[in-house]
């Protein structure tokens, strides 16, 4: 109900546009644009990309969406297996420690260090950590401010001290530990009485990291069709350098844009159809858009 609709609206004008003959969006010599569309809705697009490499330069961002679906799949299976909350916990650990063992096997090869199901599944897990600890942790503003801050400071220094490709074992790993002590840090957060009311500057300039949040899978799916679509442009090649970097504000202005419209009139009306229609009766949170 939350992905399909969004995907299917996305898949549809990308194959379009490239049946229509448009430079960024056409399929490759390699693989017909049927194939590339089925392995992305059966969540194995990024090992497609394993044997032909950078393929469409709009789909290959849906890698990560395989990985993930598959770790979605699959794990709900791994539950009625293992059964017991701990032999899950150590499944967890076990991809932990896996992740950066395949990344360290396959660091030779971008697409396979950076894209396969197993160096990925490690930060999936420590999300998922995550979301059992904060319901037995609890703590107050300050501390939550203090480790977000700690966090964002950490995610900047692992980012911006080499590329991803330069630390290709640990790299993705240690981001997502910062990531994973954000969240955690905000899920455990138990606001009290005299807090309610009472906003600092920290949480207001969280705000817009929190709307860019509800709003990720929308921008993450589009974002790139606006791109090739602004590539795609005769006059690209003629902007001059310094005009660029106004250019890419504007380019993440629409980008916000696009992604607010597509939710408040698009996917967040069909996600609650389709909830309504496939589990009547069931909880639905709202997402603000």
């Amino acid at each position: 109900a939350r992905i399909f609709p969004c995907l299917l609206l996305m898949l549809a004008i990308v194959s379009g546009l490239g049946l229509a003959g448009f430079d960024l969006f056409t399929e490759s010599k390699h693989v017909p644009v049927w194939l590339a569309d089925l392995s992305v809705l059966t969540f194995w697009h990024n090992q497609l990309m394993a044997r032909y490499g950078y393929d469409n330069y709009c789909l290959d961002i849906l890698w990560s969406l395989s990985v993930e679906e598959a770790f979605y799949l699959g794990f709900p299976l791994l539950c009625l297996v293992l059964k017991k909350t701990r032999w899950i916990a150590v499944a967890w650990i076990a991809a932990m420690v896996i992740g950066p063992i395949y990344r360290g096997l396959h660091s030779h090869n971008e697409i396979k260090f950076l894209y396969g199901y197993l160096a990925c599944f490690d930060a999936i897990a420590m999300g998922c950590s995550v979301a059992v600890l904060v319901r037995s942790a609890k703590v107050n503003r300050r501390t939550r401010n203090l480790m977000q801050m700690a966090a964002l400071i950490w995610m900047a220094f692992i980012f911006l001290r080499a590329g991803i490709v330069s630390t290709p074992i640990w790299g993705p790993s240690l981001m997502a530990l910062g990531a994973a002590v954000y969240l955690f840090a905000e899920g455990a957060y138990r606001e009290s009485a005299s807090e309610i009311n009472r906003r600092t500057l920290f949480d207001r300039l969280s705000e817009p990291l929190g709307w860019f949040g509800r709003h990720s899978y929308e921008l993450y799916l589009f974002h790139i069709v606006l791109l090739a679509g602004m590539q795609d442009l005769p006059i690209h090649r003629a902007i001059p350098e310094a005009v660029k970097p106004w250019l890419l504000l504007g380019f993440l202005a629409l980008s916000a844009m696009v992604a607010w419209a597509v939710a408040r009139f698009y996917s967040e009306p069909l996600n609650r159809w389709l909830r309504a229609k496939l589990a009547p009766g069931g909880a639905m949170t709202r997402v603000r858009v």
